[in-house]
């Protein structure tokens, strides 16, 4: 899907400097589950490379697979022993049948079509082959209630937006004030913020909680669950806004013409920052879920 595609365009340097890296204990959890030690890893939607880098700390072999130049060419600048990128997409990898023992979507599964994608997965894996999906929840744990509401009042103006902007309303009635009973936060969800989204430009993306239940009506998996860990990141209230601001979603509204002022990104700002400066502190932090399918050992 084009918009999609293009929804990442741009903020690659961003997006590689600032988002978090999945779980270090989940990678050889994956393994054992595939029953290799050093596993060939596919990782599909692979960006900027952050997941792909992160596979080959205890993978033997991983081919990341993008489709957006931007985001791949600031993989491959980024050279890693063992890693290799192709421009592909999650329906059409164009690898060979049975090559990978594990499978990745990290962060990236909300974006593909679900049923051509879990197909491609079906026929990449090899019997006994592990299916990952890895998300994070946002925002992160950042022990600061003031910071991660301020976060949650902008995702939700960012919503609003994005649905007005999807009705091809622009200027004043895009800017036009937000109402507490909006239809669009009807379904608002931070942990699965793409459940019934309206995006402009063509984007469309699927329920993170439906997930786990697709992957075990495909037929693809002999067994299915899902994973819980925690990892902390670096930084205080710099990586805060830096992680909002790596949003595609900011990004786009930003794009479109505008301003932090209209999105109500300053007001975020100001807000988390003084939130995350004042009084005690702790590290930031994820939580992260994983949803896996185990397809059936020969």
């Amino acid at each position: 899907m084009e918009g999609n595609l293009e929804r990442f365009s741009g903020f690659a340097d961003l997006y590689d400097e600032h988002r978090p890296t999945a779980p270090a204990a989940l990678g050889p959890v994956l393994a054992a589950y595939a029953g290799v030690d050093a596993p060939d890893v596919v990782d599909i939607g692979s960006g900027t490379g952050l997941s792909t880098r992160w596979a080959a700390t205890w993978a033997r072999s991983v081919v990341g697979i993008e489709p957006n130049d931007d985001m791949r060419g600031q993989a491959e600048a980024r050279g890693t022993a063992g890693v290799t990128y192709r421009r592909g997409h999650s329906a059409s990898t164009g690898l060979d049948d049975g090559c990978g023992d594990v499978v990745l979507a990290v962060q990236a599964m909300h974006w593909l079509e679900p049923t051509s994608t879990l197909a491609e997965v079906g026929r990449l894996l090899r019997p006994g082959g592990v299916f990952a999906v890895v998300d994070a929840d946002w925002p992160p744990i950042a022990g600061s209630a003031a910071a991660e509401h301020a976060w949650k009042v902008l995702h939700r103006r960012i919503r609003v937006l994005e649905a007005r902007a999807s009705r091809g309303e622009e200027g004043g009635e895009l800017r036009r004030p937000i109402e507490d009973e909006d239809p669009t936060f009807a379904d608002e969800d931070l942990v699965d913020p793409h459940r019934e989204r309206a995006m402009p430009g063509g984007v469309r993306s699927w329920s993170k909680r439906e997930h786990l239940s697709r992957m075990s009506r495909s037929g693809h998996f002999a067994f299915t669950r899902e994973l819980l860990f925690d990892q902390p990141i670096e930084g205080g209230a710099d990586r805060f806004v830096a992680l909002m601001r790596s949003q595609g979603s900011y990004q786009g509204l930003r794009r479109s013409g505008l301003s932090d002022a209209d999105i109500g990104a300053d007001v975020f700002e100001r807000a988390a920052r003084a939130a995350l400066t004042a009084g005690c502190s702790i590290e930031l932090s994820f939580s992260w879920r994983a949803r896996i399918g185990v397809t059936t050992r020969a």
